[in-house]
């Protein structure tokens, strides 16, 4: 396998924002990642066939301290390359259907779809889901303080998060209109 580098890049403009917007979680079994294609001569993805019948992204809005970083570990020793996916989420307000749904993501190994403040989408877990691995469930001591829910989900991959090449129900995935009110 060649491993040469194929282009150089610019010093890019200031117009970018940190941040995230929203989180869709896919179920884990509604999809096998060699039913992804790509946009030619990229690891961008262009659409999603679903293993069912269907596959369904359930949105979570974002708002404030939601992060999401990948950091590459790299052996030349053993000839190993693979990227840690970290995303580390803040829910806003405690309340029973929450309580209950966060019960389901800690047990389960989604596929996530991460959208950030400049209209990115990221596949992360896409071959191998994301599990939680942390996270807490807090009232807060102060009242400035969050009284909501903090959630830490890992995945180790063997390529970066995806782009997506375009919106996440034009890859053919629906997003369920379902959203808890709290």
């Amino acid at each position: 396998m060649a491993c040469n580098i194929t282009t150089g890049r610019t010093e890019p403009c200031k117009d970018s924002v940190g941040g995230l917007t929203k989180v869709y979680f896919v179920n884990f079994e509604d999809f096998d990642p060699s039913d992804v294609d790509f946009v030619s001569n990229s690891d961008s993805i262009d659409t999603i066939t679903p293993a069912s019948t269907s596959i369904t992204a359930f949105q979570y809005d974002l708002k404030g301290t939601s992060s999401f970083e990948q950091t590459i570990t790299s052996s030349r020793e053993n000839g190993t390359t693979f990227y840690d996916q970290a995303l580390n989420l803040t829910f806003k307000k405690l309340d029973a259907e929450t309580h209950d749904e966060i019960a389901l993501l800690v047990a389960a190994r989604p596929h996530v779809f991460i959208e950030d403040n400049n209209g990115n989408i990221f596949a992360a877990g896409l071959e191998y889901g994301m599990d939680v691995n942390g996270g807490t469930i807090v009232t807060g001591a102060a009242m400035g303080d969050l009284s909501g829910y903090t959630l830490t989900l890992q995945g180790m991959e063997k390529k970066p998060a995806n782009f997506l090449s375009q919106d996440l129900t034009s890859t053919g995935i629906t997003v369920s209109a379902t959203q808890i009110d709290a």
